[in-house]
């Protein structure tokens, strides 16, 4: 009885053991734990371990497997192995990007842990999402954990809750949505409707938390989703193979439900940008980070569901970027700057090279070097002669490591006629620009 007791046992532990390798458990007893994340420009940036590694990764549904940006010189640190190399397609005008394949890594997000974890290296530098967020983001990732978990994705309070389905319990809630949802290639698609020239249209749109955006739609015109003479042409953003420009422009309503949605934003990216994402049959287009974060969400991937409560963002208006400025976190500068000890001093500063410079002692500092790396032709900031390359060294008035990145991207979101002040450096030479922000929608 006693060796037979012992041998169930060691089966049973070996068996769950093994099967526990093949996706992500949550290892404590309440079989659920509570992880803060980061929301950064609408996009949500969470913890993982990989391989005894801790890094920050972009949690993005509309991504199958772990992509981690290896040019950030990780994959030796993380001593990953079992390669092969592969070739993989997204959303930009570029060709396939190589990566490299692994196998076996150990991931841990929280107490979820799996030990045998599939992971891509992607080398093109397009992919560096760290210089246009102003913080260190390694990867993304989504699927993998998304199918072994219940994620619940709490916006208004910046915490994920993963749970394992064998435990879970749903509460009743009458102030929630559920959609069910699609799937292709591992990525969600929600069923809902979009209201165009006094027309509701029924879509087929992917679930996208990797995109700050609010709403892409692919023009169609015998569906009648199409942009109206109200837009601006703009970049929109990077995928996997390269920028994405389009339409900007204004929907009367996207309704989720009983969730209504006026005035959203949207963008229609430009067909040779999309080419393979329209290949997905009946796919309309993406609801990003600026739609989602408007509520607190329950993933059920198991089910094939997506249950919806709204939350203090959801009556945030939308707005946009009305500069036509986009800036990334290029590198450092290098200031010297008065010492407090000699802070009652009357020497004045000289501006040199883009720096500032006093004859007395100084202090020398590395500060973050925002550059614009986007310019809208025609936009404010443009027509103000400001140019691809400047480097900001203040705005309005305050200089600019005093602000983050995306402080500063904010201004520039703000209310039309909005003065804005910026001093840049330009090849060495120190320039100031004026102009306002101007509403085109």
């Amino acid at each position: 009885m006693n060796k037979s007791f012992v041998f169930v046992v060691i089966f049973f532990v070996f068996g769950v053991s093994s099967y526990s390798q093949n996706k992500f458990v949550v290892q404590n007893r309440k079989q659920s734990d509570k992880i803060k994340f980061k929301l950064i420009n609408n996009l949500i940036v969470i913890p993982v371990e990989i391989n005894g590694v801790t890094l920050s990764f972009l949690l993005d549904t509309g991504v199958s497997k772990p992509i981690i940006f290896n040019f950030l010189n990780v994959s030796d640190t993380l001593k990953i192995k079992n390669t092969e190399t592969i070739m993989l397609r997204g959303l930009g005008g570029g060709e396939s990007v190589e990566a490299l394949k692994s196998t076996n890594n150990v991931f841990k997000i929280g107490d979820a842990v799996k030990w045998n974890q599939d992971l891509y290296a992607v080398y093109n530098i397009n992919l560096n999402l760290a210089p246009r967020l102003g913080f260190a983001v390694h990867g993304i990732m989504g699927f993998d954990l998304f199918k072994d978990l219940i994620v619940e994705i709490n916006y208004s309070k910046t915490y994920l809750r993963l749970t394992s389905p064998e435990t879970y319990q749903n509460k009743k809630c009458k102030n929630c949505e559920q959609f069910n949802l699609e799937f292709y290639n591992g990525k969600p698609y929600v069923n809902v409707e979009v209201t165009i020239d006094n027309k509701n249209i029924p879509v087929k749109l992917l679930l996208d938390s990797g995109g700050s955006d609010a709403l892409w739609l692919f023009e169609d015109d015998a569906l009648g989703i199409k942009c109206g003479e109200n837009y601006f042409n703009d970049f929109l953003g990077h995928g996997l193979n390269g920028s994405v420009y389009g339409k900007r422009s204004k929907i009367e309503a996207l309704t989720l439900k009983r969730f209504v949605l006026k005035n959203a934003n949207v963008a229609f990216p430009n067909t040779e940008n999309i080419f393979h994402a329209k290949q997905i049959k009946d796919r309309n287009g993406s609801i990003s980070g600026n739609i989602l974060k408007r509520f607190n969400i329950i993933f059920d991937y198991r089910k094939a569901q997506m249950i919806l409560k709204k939350n203090n963002k959801f009556k945030e208006p939308f707005s946009y970027n009305k500069s036509g400025v986009e800036l990334a976190h290029n590198g450092v500068r290098l200031v010297k700057e008065l010492k407090r000890s000699d802070a009652k001093s009357t020497s004045k500063p000289q501006v040199e090279k883009g720096q500032l410079v006093y004859s007395n002692a100084v202090t020398i500092s590395l500060i973050p070097a925002y550059s614009i790396v986007e310019l809208r032709a025609g936009s404010p900031a443009a027509l103000a002669g400001l140019k691809i390359g400047d480097v900001i060294l203040s705005i309005n008035g305050k200089r600019s490591h005093q602000f983050t990145l995306q402080q500063i991207m904010l201004m520039f979101y703000g209310e039309e006629g909005k003065k804005i002040r910026v001093v840049v450096d330009r090849d060495d030479e120190v320039l100031s620009f004026n102009f306002k922000l101007k509403n085109l929608l």
